[in-house]
């Protein structure tokens, strides 16, 4: 398991590591990658959809791609930033079901605030990050109760690095995360009256 700062140990809830566990425990709440999608009331309907779909996106080259890339970027992170790299699943304090795996954060020991880390690799030059990117950081920083996150971004081409990974701290917005809760909430609330609806029919009492 990744180093774990002492006052987040009761918050862990699995580790990537051992990822059936893992994608077990993601499935029972809303992790930033699901809150990437919420970005408007209608994204609910969508994002239940995709959580009910056992045969989803499971990946792909580029993808594959960003895994590899992730402990060689994260190893860049950590010398420049001292940022760690990580693969734990937290619980937030408010909810347990709202769940992140930050890429990175610091160890706090000097008692200073939590920091995060979001590693992304793309074929395009970061401009501005995109809003998807901006949901699931803040989401993270709801889970965490951090105030910045650090996004490492690495362009390649055909798969090949273009040069140093870029780098831009994210602040934390309270307005955009109470936004992302209540979207987040709301796609739960969906998602149990399924459950409940399915555990009701006469399929779900055998």
């Amino acid at each position: 398991m990744s180093s774990v700062p002492d006052f987040l140990r009761d918050r862990v809830v699995a580790d990537s590591h051992d990822r059936p566990a893992w994608l077990r425990a993601r499935a029972m709440g809303i992790t930033a990658t699901d809150a990437a999608h919420l970005a408007t009331p209608r994204s609910v309907a969508g994002l239940v959809r995709a959580k009910c779909d056992p045969f989803g996106f499971a990946g792909n080259a580029y993808t594959q791609y960003g895994r590899d890339r992730e402990p060689v970027i994260a190893e860049w992170m950590r010398q420049r930033f001292g940022l760690h790299s990580s693969t734990v699943l937290f619980r937030a304090l408010a909810n347990p079901r709202h769940l992140a795996t930050p890429d990175g954060l610091n160890d706090c020991t000097d008692g200073g605030d939590l920091l995060l880390a979001e590693i992304k690799t793309s074929t395009r030059p970061l401009e501005r990050a995109p809003r998807s990117y901006l949901r699931q950081i803040w989401w993270q920083q709801h889970v965490m109760g951090a105030r910045r996150t650090l996004l490492v971004w690495e362009q390649h081409e055909g798969f090949h690095p273009l040069g140093e990974p870029r780098v831009r701290w994210v602040e934390r917005d309270d307005a955009q995360i109470a936004r992302l809760v209540e979207l987040a909430d709301a796609t739960l609330a969906r998602l149990d009256r399924i459950g409940t609806d399915q555990a009701g029919s006469p399929a779900g009492r055998r």
